[in-house]
């Protein structure tokens, strides 16, 4: 989140976050620049154009919305549909004819990889925007042990063997040389640290503590931590998801430049990147909301993901989603995704 955005939180006046939330609404719903008489008709203010114009000057001041050169309407910012989100955002939950859809579909299918392949079909069928659902991976396949060997040069191989039998190697090029004694210290630490436990959770370990200062940690637990995030997250892999509507996206004129979907089909053909933003959304409980360039995906930039993950028993086992424009319908499609998340636990929980 910007420090223009933060400011902004702390400036906005009730007045014109209540023009903001109508201008994105409408915004969402018509795709045009919006002008400062239809906000004044929308909202239901008795005030002067002028007065409206003022508000809109300081709301594109505060950086949550910009004016195209082509028009003298105005449109929202990523950091203005950020703000939305958070703070301004009133949920449509689905309708019953909704959850009735759901609910059927999910009665007629007990097999977990076409239950996996429909959820999207439906989160596409629902929103008319992209539905996406990674698939499970392994599940309860557990760290059993870890190795780590010198070899020429600043290089040491890393063996991972997991509970369920199966070995993975990776070679780690390393900023120095290690003596066999302290790469055998930093293999005891792992093992200590992680026998036994779900290779998701040994990685998700691995990956918090990476982000913190390397102050909080001796050297051994730095070393040790390095050498043994890349065969984990190797072991773990990033499985496979399934994509359905993609071709829905070119319904919508801001995302209907020939070339840039031809490069966001290639990508959800690839799936490589759409699977990198599924697994940062793992390791974070419940709906997430990635607007724009907050995905860090170039191709992505103009679209928003809403994602919610999946359980299968206690465990979070996947993520499932939509992909639209940033422009949206947030209040209906965040409810959808978090209710077929849901539902879609309950399907797959064991009898």
């Amino acid at each position: 989140m910007s420090a223009k955005h933060i400011n902004g939180e702390n400036r906005i006046s009730e007045r014109a976050q209540h023009f903001l939330k109508a201008l994105i609404e409408r915004y969402i719903r018509d795709g045009q620049p919006v002008g400062s008489r239809t906000l004044a008709k929308d909202t239901g203010l008795d005030l002067s154009p002028a007065t409206v114009r003022n508000v809109m000057a300081d709301l594109e001041d505060l950086g949550f919305v910009s004016s195209p050169h082509t028009s003298a309407g105005r449109v929202p910012t990523v950091a203005g549909y950020r703000f939305f989100v958070d703070s301004l955002l009133t949920v449509r939950p689905p309708t019953d004819e909704d959850l009735a859809r759901m609910r059927w579909r999910f009665e007629q299918l007990t097999d977990s990889a076409t239950l996996l392949e429909n959820t999207s079909r439906l989160l596409s069928g629902l929103t008319h925007m992209a539905g996406v659902v990674m698939v499970p991976r392994h599940e309860r396949n557990a760290f059993r042990q870890i190795e780590l060997l010198p070899l020429s040069g600043a290089r040491v191989l890393a063996i991972l063997v997991t509970s369920e039998g199966e070995v993975h190697n990776r070679i780690i090029f390393t900023e120095r040389p290690f003596r066999p004694a302290e790469l055998e210290e930093a293999a005891n630490y792992l093992n200590q640290m992680f026998t036994g436990q779900d290779l998701r959770e040994v990685r998700k370990r691995l990956v918090e503590d990476l982000r913190q200062t390397h102050e909080r940690m001796d050297r051994l637990m730095l070393r040790a931590m390095q050498l043994a995030h890349p065969v984990v997250e190797s072991a773990e892999g990033r499985g496979d998801c399934h994509i359905a509507g993609q071709t829905n996206l070119m319904e919508f004129g801001e995302l209907a430049n020939l070339e840039r979907l031809k490069q966001l089909f290639d990508a959800f053909h690839q799936k490589r990147e759409i699977l990198h933003l599924l697994d940062r959304c793992i390791v974070a409980d419940g709906v997430q909301i990635f607007i724009g360039e907050e995905s860090g995906y170039g191709l992505l930039n103009d679209c928003s993901l809403v994602t919610a993950t999946y359980r299968i028993d206690q465990y979070v086992v996947g993520v499932l989603g939509v992909i639209g424009p940033t422009r949206m319908d947030y209040p209906r499609v965040i409810p959808l995704v978090d209710v077929t998340a849901r539902l879609l636990s309950a399907a797959l929980r064991p009898q």
